[in-house]
C-alpha cells in the first residue's frame, strides 16, 4: 500500500499544530513526508482564513506555507461539486477534494460528514484525528 492521501479538515489541522498538543505527532508526520496532504485552493484559503482568527496572521502564513512547500502536499481543482453536504455546504470543499483526489480518508470531526455513510457514490471514507492518528502508528 502507498503512502495514505488524506484531506484534512480546519478543525483537524488545528489540533495538529500545537507543540504539545494531543495531535503534535500527526503534523509531525506530515512534515516527515508520513503521508500526503490533499488540498484545493478553497481549502487553502479556508486555513489561512481560521488560523488567521486563532494565532497571529504571521504563525497562520507559515503553516500554510509550509503545507504548501511541502513535499507531501498534492494541489487539486475540483470543478465539479457534489454538494454531498446540505446541512453546512462550506463543508462540502473538503468532499469535493477527497473525491477528486480519490483520498483514503477524509479527517474530520463533524458531525456534518456522518451523512457520507450514507452515500455509496462517491464513496467518502470519514475517519476522526483519532483514527488517524492510530492508522499512522500502524504504518
Amino acid at each position: 500500500m502507498g503512502m495514505r492521501h488524506v484531506v484534512v479538515d480546519t478543525n483537524c489541522l488545528l489540533r495538529m499544530i500545537p507543540i504539545r498538543g494531543r495531535y503534535r505527532q500527526v503534523w509531525e508526520a506530515f512534515l516527515a513526508d508520513k503521508f500526503v496532504i490533499c488540498v484545493s485552493n478553497e481549502i487553502i484559503s479556508e486555513y489561512m482564513e481560521i488560523l488567521s482568527q486563532k494565532v497571529s496572521v504571521s504563525f497562520a502564513s507559515n503553516i500554510v506555507n509550509a503545507i504548501l512547500k511541502s513535499n507531501s502536499v498534492k494541489l487539486f481543482y475540483p470543478s465539479y461539486h457534489f454538494n454531498l453536504i446540505i446541512q453546512d455546504p462550506d463543508d462540502n470543499k473538503f468532499v469535493d477534494c477527497a473525491i477528486i483526489a480519490n483520498a483514503d480518508f477524509l479527517v474530520s470531526e463533524d458531525s456534518h460528514f456522518k451523512v457520507l455513510e450514507k452515500v455509496s457514490f462517491p464513496v467518502v471514507k470519514v475517519i476522526t484525528l483519532d483514527q488517524f492518528q492510530n492508522d499512522l502508528m500502524q504504518l
